[in-house]
């Protein structure tokens, strides 16, 4: 069995071993106080005996905290966010040892242990360091121990985030270990199809089952303290789904919530399952079945809260991380023959290459886009190479750059933009006429290609809502605290 195999299948205990693992993102303003910067003790008290609770019960549970820059700004007796780099970086370092001293001394009252994870996109974006995390993860979780993740903020040199924001990490962090549920602490219970403060009839929307629905009207900024909103937890809820993990918007403010969900969700799979001849969790495995009567709940009416169901086709982990672990350098352009042929699980070769763009090396990470093509004139080939064929692109075709551009996945590429400029276009046995020397036939090889899956139409029913759901995402935002523009959050 191949080492990547076997990576997957060790992962993959990790969610069948009689226990579910549960991912919980918490925000900044779900931390401190927006305002005084303290330290919102309450909450952060029912979270702790909630993550406990379930680890008693057999689950594996990772929480996701933001809140570093909060809490060294009320370290420091800084009023406000300052704009500068190295300035807040300087912050976070002061407050993620003071935050994790509050962690520690919250789950010491349960004499529960905990550790500490901190990661940045060049973690991530090295395959091995990316399975050395997750190798970290399952022995954290075979010493009974809870990682605590935060984004390492001293590191990260764009807008202080190198990943984007905690909802984004908490996604890539559940993907990582295949979790079952990724939780989006914030200060909303649920979406709703209209903003109900002005509008008394609006609907809670508990199901989306396709997250692309949400995504038509979605602009906004977190809180003066984070970098994330609303549309960075639908990026999230993205993210995670694609990857077989149920993802949830519930209230930060009432954390004990989160067993109760778990518990009714658990029941709905039961449900579904009990048409089958073989139930996907056997009785004697199912993780909640570990629960004594006095910690079994009432799910009959569970809380208010918005789930996202899962893909019932979850991506490859290797194809996730290449989607979503790498960083692109820069984009090749393909023409409509090569995505096909990559869609049959083929290599991309050059011939299928249109165009090029950005600067980068061998094994960097590039975007693919699909684009149409325009026949070359013999002047723009190098000397001595014949004028590639394509019988099913007419000469007359209208230049691409009219065309509109779809990016449809991520590559690993086997030579540099400079090397593939020269080869665009051509057949594989002209690249070391070209070159001088041909370390692949392929640009990219196949196991180094992961398209961006589509609804191809009717494999998931739309979301039922009765306004438009990019109204919902607003009405979430009237909820919230009022935000500070983009402009007022860049460094």
């Amino acid at each position: 069995m191949d080492p990547e195999s076997l990576q997957s299948q060790k992962v993959c205990t990790v969610r069948r071993n009689r226990h579910l693992t549960i991912v919980i993102k918490l925000g900044s303003s779900s931390i401190v106080h927006e305002k005084t910067h303290q330290p919102l003790l309450s909450i952060l008290s029912l979270i702790v005996e909630t993550a406990v609770r379930l680890h008693r019960d057999g689950h594996r549970v990772v929480i996701v905290s933001s809140g570093a820059i909060a809490v060294g700004l009320r370290r420091m007796d800084v009023e406000k966010k300052p704009k500068h780099l190295p300035r807040i970086q300087a912050l976070a370092a002061v407050g993620q040892c003071r935050l994790m001293a509050l962690w520690d001394s919250l789950f010491g009252n349960l004499r529960q242990p905990i550790a500490q994870i901190l990661l940045t996109r060049n973690d991530i974006a090295d395959r091995n360091q990316y399975q050395n995390a997750q190798n970290t993860f399952a022995e954290l979780f075979n010493m009974g121990v809870i990682p605590i993740v935060n984004e390492n903020d001293t590191l990260a040199v764009s807008e202080i985030r190198s990943i984007g924001d905690n909802d984004t990490l908490s996604a890539i962090t559940a993907a990582m270990l295949q979790a079952d549920y990724l939780f989006l602490m914030t200060d909303v219970d649920c979406l709703y199809d209209k903003n109900p403060r002005i509008n008394p009839d609006a609907v809670p929307i508990e199901v989306v089952e396709d997250v692309a629905a949400l995504e038509a009207d979605v602009s906004s900024a977190g809180s003066s303290l984070g970098t994330g909103g609303m549309s960075t937890k639908l990026v999230a809820a993205r993210l995670a789904s694609s990857k077989g993990v149920t993802t949830v918007i519930a209230r930060s403010s009432n954390p004990g919530n989160i067993a109760t969900i778990v518990e009714y969700c658990q029941s709905i799979k039961k449900g579904q399952q009990g048409a089958s001849s073989q139930p996907l969790i056997p009785a004697d495995e199912d993780p909640l079945s570990n629960s004594t009567p006095s910690h079994r709940l009432d799910i009959s009416k569970p809380p208010r809260h918005t789930r996202f169901l899962p893909d019932p086709e979850p991506i490859r982990d290797r194809s996730f991380w290449l989607l979503h672990g790498l960083a692109p350098a820069g984009t090749v352009f393909i023409d409509e023959g090569a995505h096909r042929a990559l869609a049959s699980k083929a290599g991309l070769l050059p011939v299928g290459i249109v165009d090029v763009e950005g600067h980068f090396a061998q094994q960097e990470a590039v975007r693919l886009v699909v684009v149409p093509r325009k026949r070359p004139s013999p002047s723009e080939l190098p000397d001595g190479i014949a004028t590639p064929t394509n019988p099913s692109i007419p000469p007359s075709q209208s230049d691409p750059e009219s065309k509109p551009r779809l990016e449809v996945g991520r590559a690993l590429v086997n030579y540099s933009a400079s090397e593939i400029a020269r080869i665009k276009g051509l057949q594989s046995t002209q690249i070391e006429s070209v070159l001088g020397y041909a370390d692949s036939e392929y640009v990219a090889l196949r196991e180094n290609v992961s398209l961006i899956k589509r609804d191809k139409g009717g494999n998931r029913p739309a979301t039922p809502a009765p306004a438009s759901l990019a109204s919902s995402v607003a009405s979430l935002e009237a909820l919230l605290p009022q935000r500070p523009s983009q402009e007022d959050l860049r460094a």
